[in-house]
């Protein structure tokens, strides 16, 4: 019982202590470092800590760090109060960046083990089939996933990094050089607000992904109205209204279908999503929905130059794209 309680306090102990050397060492090195390295620093051990120990403890290290960073660092120097308003900002932006971070990295360690045991699996049940595919096949998801890994994963945090050190920046100037007005501000919030759920949606997709391969993927058929479907699709890609004018041709009076409705509804993000990639800025998608016999049939539409014919088929294999300088899964 003592071991267990050890072992669970284990992590915040050398969170406590990882932490006491790091400010330690900076405060040391007096002014010849700066709020900012401090803050990006600080971001770093906290990602650290919740990658190694979880989110529990990243979450008591982001909070730790905001005090340290708050009495050691930011003026005046030795007092958790707080004089100026541009200060404020900077401890914000620094805590959100840090607990998300932290949340973030504690959720793909989670995640990369149930893909991994997920993996050990199939991987299990293809050296039943043919060891010599099983094989094949694994080193095709490996470099599939780390591809995606690489692009997916660097650009919202490359986006996170930039609207944070542009905040914190704009705190160290004097008042009368401040760039940044409140809506400035607020949209750089919005970006790392929206690049933080870009990122959960990537670790969703990567879990979705790990099921499929495992078998353990099952439509939930049941009544779906084509509304309702075409809503949920148009809000995951309302980003892409801004490039793009989306257009929608559906038939009236359409029934009630049984269907998975988040399924289709997520086959109609993933098309608008790829007529938005391959199709010129500031032009057409439509979405059309109509009868096809007894069935509802959804189409999306855009002035790309398409797929060539021969390729048409090959779309459907698995990590297949007929662009090979396109980023991502091959999935969709």
């Amino acid at each position: 019982m003592r071991l267990n309680r050890l072992k669970i306090l284990l992590p915040y102990a050398l969170a406590v202590i990882g932490l006491a050397i790091l400010t330690w060492g900076m405060h040391a090195l007096g002014d010849h470092i700066n709020p900012i390295m401090v803050a990006l620093v600080f971001s770093l051990f906290v990602f650290f800590t919740a990658t190694v120990f979880g989110s529990k403890p990243g979450l008591f290290a982001s909070v730790l760090a905001m005090l340290c960073f708050n009495f050691f660092f930011l003026p005046p120097i030795g007092t958790f109060t707080i004089s100026d308003w541009e200060n404020w900002i900077a401890l914000f932006a620094f805590l959100i960046v840090a607990m998300t971070a932290g949340q973030l990295s504690a959720k793909v360690r989670q995640r990369a083990e149930e893909a991994e045991r997920l993996y050990r699996e199939l991987q299990a049940a293809f050296e039943k089939a043919s060891h010599t595919e099983a094989l094949r096949q694994s080193e095709k998801l490996k470099s599939a996933l780390l591809d995606a890994v690489t692009h997916d994963l660097r650009t919202p945090l490359t986006s996170i990094k930039a609207s944070v050190t542009m905040l914190i920046e704009e705190h160290e100037q004097d008042p009368i050089h401040v760039t940044l007005e409140r809506e400035g501000r607020g949209e750089l919030l919005e970006v790392i607000d929206e690049e933080t759920d870009r990122l959960n949606d990537f670790v969703e997709s990567m879990v979705e992904l790990a099921r499929i391969e495992a078998g353990e993927f099952n439509l939930r058929k049941t009544g779906g109205e084509v509304e309702e479907i075409l809503s949920n699709a148009l809000q995951r890609a309302e980003s892409l209204a801004a490039n793009h004018r989306i257009e929608i041709n559906a038939e009236e009076n359409l029934p009630t279908i049984s269907v998975d409705s988040k399924a289709i509804a997520e086959v109609v993000y993933n098309l608008l999503n790829n007529a938005a990639k391959y199709s010129p800025k500031n032009s057409t998608i439509e979405i059309g929905v109509k009868r096809a016999g007894d069935k509802i049939r959804f189409s999306v539409e855009d002035e790309g130059k398409g797929i060539a014919e021969s390729e048409r088929e090959k779309v459907f294999q698995k990590f297949y794209r007929a662009d090979k300088t396109a980023k991502g899964f091959g999935m969709v």
